[in-house]
C-alpha cells in the first residue's frame, strides 16, 4: 500500500492537511489531492500540488472532457487509501447517503479501498440530530474508518467538539492502515492494555521508580483502536488516545498498587490483556504521608516485594482470554529470549514479548523498537527495527 488519495472539503481545517500531505510526500508515500470548490477558497490547489509534487484534482479538471478513462475511475483505481479530512456537514450527508455531485464524491463511491474520514465542523452543527445521524450511519459501512473530532476551541471561537483531528494523529492513522491495509479484524473485540512505568513513594516527592516513557504501551493501544478494537489504557501518566468508532476508556494508576487494582477491575471485561508497562518489582516499607526531612531519611531502605499484576492474572484468566506480557532485558538477543521463555512458563501468559531496553534504538523513550514475540505452544518471530505502532501491528498479526 504506498498510493494515498486525499480528499478535502471546505472547511477551515483545510490548513492541517497541508502538514498532513508534505509529512507523507518526505516518507515517500505517492499522495494525490482531491478538493471541492469551496476547499480552494481555503487553500489553492497550487499549494497541495506543490507540497505532493502531484497535481491537485478539482471540480474544474472533472468536467473537461476526457481523453482517457474518466478522472474518477482512474483515480479511485489508483488509491490503496483514500483520507477524507476535513469532512464537512455537507460532505457527510453526501457519503451517508451515496450522493454524487462533484469529483470527490463520484470518486468515493468508485473506489473499493478503505476510506479514514475526519470530520470538522461547528459544535452546534456537529450535535444536529441529522448530523449525528449520518455520522453513525455512515460508520455502519466496514470500509469507512473514523477520526473523530476532539474537544476544544474552534476557529469560530466556540469550546466543544469539532475540531478535526491533528496531523500527527492522522499520520498515525495513516500508518496504521498502510500496514494493515484497512482490516478491522478487532472490531467487536476489548482489548486491555497498560503502560508507563510505576512510582513506588517513600513519601510525596521521593520514590523508586523506573525510566519507561510508557510509548510502547501507548502505541499497541492505538493499534487496536485503528483496528477497531474498544480499548482500556491504564497508564500511570495522562495521556491523548484517539477516538474511533468506540470512544476509549482512560485509567491512571502511578504505583503498582493503584495499577493492581486497575487491572482486576478491567481484566474481566477484556477478550485480550497486553500488559507493555513496567511495573516495579520492589517497594519501601517506609511510606511516609509527608515529606520527610533529610535527616530522617533512612540510608538503609528495607524494600519488600511488589506482588506480580501479570501472574495474579494469568490464575484468574478465562480460557477464552488472551494475556501477554513484556519481558524488558538486557544482554544479549539469546539472553533476552531465555529469560522471556521462563517468565512465559512461569507466569502462565499466552506470549510474550522480549526485548531488549539496553540500546539506543530500542530503549525505554525511544521511538523505535525491536522485539522477538513468543507464545505458550513455541512459536516465535523476531521484527526488524521499527518505529513503535509497527511492532504494536507486528504484536496483533502475531497473536492472531
Amino acid at each position: 500500500m504506498n498510493h494515498l488519495l486525499i480528499g478535502i472539503s471546505g472547511g477551515i481545517a483545510a490548513y492541517k492537511v497541508c502538514e498532513v500531505v508534505s509529512s507523507l510526500a518526505k516518507r515517500g508515500i505517492e499522495v494525490r489531492v482531491i478538493m471541492t470548490r469551496s476547499a480552494a477558497e481555503f487553500v489553492t490547489p497550487l499549494t497541495f500540488a506543490t507540497l505532493s509534487r502531484q497535481p491537485a484534482y478539482t471540480d474544474s479538471d472533472f468536467w473537461q472532457p476526457s481523453h482517457g478513462r474518466p478522472l474518477h475511475i482512474e483515480l479511485a483505481e489508483w488509491a490503496d487509501l483514500f483520507l477524507l479530512a476535513p469532512v464537512t456537514a455537507n460532505t457527510l450527508a453526501k457519503l451517508a447517503y451515496g450522493m454524487a455531485d462533484n469529483l470527490l464524491t463520484n470518486t468515493v463511491l468508485a473506489s473499493t479501498c478503505p476510506i479514514l474520514f475526519a470530520p470538522a465542523m461547528n459544535t452546534s452543527m456537529w450535535q444536529q440530530p441529522s448530523v449525528q445521524e449520518n455520522w453513525h450511519k455512515l460508520l455502519q459501512d466496514n470500509r469507512y474508518s473514523a477520526i473523530a473530532p476532539t474537544d476544544g476551541i474552534l476557529a469560530c471561537d466556540a469550546v466543544g467538539t469539532g475540531r478535526m483531528a491533528e496531523p500527527e494523529i492522522i499520520l498515525e492513522y495513516i500508518e496504521s492502515f498502510l500496514l494493515t491495509k484497512g482490516k478491522q479484524d478487532l472490531k467487536g473485540k476489548k482489548v486491555l492494555v497498560n503502560a508507563g512505568g510505576t512510582r513506588e513513594f517513600i513519601d510525596p516527592v521521593r520514590f523508586i521508580g523506573n525510566p519507561s516513557t510508557g510509548k510502547q504501551g501507548l502505541a499497541i493501544a492505538k493499534a487496536a483502536i485503528h483496528r477497531g478494537a474498544k480499548v482500556t489504557l491504564i497508564t500511570t501518566s495522562p495521556t491523548d488516545l484517539p477516538a474511533g468508532k468506540e470512544q476509549p476508556l482512560l485509567r491512571v494508576a502511578r504505583t503498582s498498587a493503584e495499577m493492581h487494582q486497575a487491572m482486576l477491575e478491567e481484566f474481566p471485561f477484556a477478550d485480550m490483556a497486553i500488559a507493555a508497562a513496567a511495573v516495579g518489582d520492589v517497594r519501601s516499607k517506609l511510606q511516609s504521608a509527608f515529606k520527610l526531612p533529610k535527616s530522617e531519611l533512612p540510608l538503609n531502605l528495607e524494600l519488600e516485594y511488589i506482588p506480580d499484576i501479570v501472574a495474579d492474572l494469568a490464575t484468574r484468566k478465562r480460557p477464552e482470554q488472551i494475556l501477554v506480557g513484556f519481558a524488558a532485558q538486557t544482554g544479549s538477543q539469546s539472553e533476552a529470549i531465555a529469560a522471556a521463555q521462563e517468565k512465559l512458563k512461569r507466569k502462565g501468559l499466552n506470549a510474550i514479548a522480549a526485548n531488549l531496553v539496553n540500546s539506543d534504538q530500542t530503549g525505554f523513550g525511544t521511538d523505535t523498537n525491536q522485539a522477538t514475540f513468543i507464545k505458550a505452544n513455541g512459536d516465535t518471530l523476531s521484527t526488524p527495527l521499527c518505529s513503535k505502532l509497527e511492532l504494536a501491528h507486528r504484536l496483533f498479526d502475531f497473536l492472531e
